[in-house]
């Protein structure tokens, strides 16, 4: 682990407002967010590409909260540098406004992520 200083949402807005590159990689597991933790990575993403990568999944569709969760936490266990940010899977925020807030709050509470990205479609 480096000395780096721990990336957060105000320093990355920092670096954004003052036009300083921002960088980010995606991690699935522990052993590569244990890798990711030793760079200069400002964030990682734990995306819903784990379907695809890591399940076999032709696509993201069948990607779960639970998948989600399960794949976060074992890179938050890794990761103590760059900031954690967890995709929202297919059908975890479209149906409410109420679901999307759970499931934004699971990510945080259960996998330990600092940030949620949702895609529009």
């Amino acid at each position: 682990m480096t000395n780096k200083k721990r990336a957060t949402i105000p320093s990355i807005l920092e670096k954004k407002k003052t036009g300083k590159k921002i960088t980010a990689l995606t991690a699935y597991d522990y052993s590569f967010a244990r890798i990711l933790d030793t760079s200069e990575i400002d964030l990682v993403l734990v995306g819903d590409s784990v379907g695809m990568v890591s399940l076999g999944y032709e696509n993201t569709l069948p990607v779960t909260m639970d998948d989600m969760i399960h794949h976060t936490k074992a890179v938050r266990r890794g990761l103590h540098n760059p900031l954690l940010v967890a995709d929202m899977p297919f059908m975890s925020y479209q149906a409410s406004n109420e679901s999307a807030i759970t499931n934004a709050g699971r990510f945080i509470q259960e996998g330990g992520a600092e940030a949620v990205k949702v895609e529009g479609g």
